[in-house]
């Protein structure tokens, strides 16, 4: 059990980190002195990275879930 709250809290951390690097990097795109149109081009941008990002790390979050479902109901516990 310790060994998935231990898990559990790395995702977290993981979590945390990445929240905090995107924060900051919108708080430096949007500081950063750019025309309009250019700073909406490059938001759009990284929000469209972000997303891409986003989203395959959920899906590898899923993947390891299902492996790890898989082999607990594989031991039996």
């Amino acid at each position: 059990m310790a060994n998935r709250d231990d898990s559990s809290a790395l995702i977290y951390l993981l979590a945390g980190v990445g929240l905090g690097a995107i924060i900051g990097a919108a708080a430096g795109v949007l500081f950063a002195p750019k025309p309009g149109e250019e700073l909406r081009g490059d938001l759009n941008e990284k929000f469209k990275d972000l997303k891409s990002k986003t989203e395959e790390w959920v899906a590898e979050q899923k993947a390891k879930t299902k492996q790890l479902e898989a082999d607990i109901e594989e031991l039996g516990v």
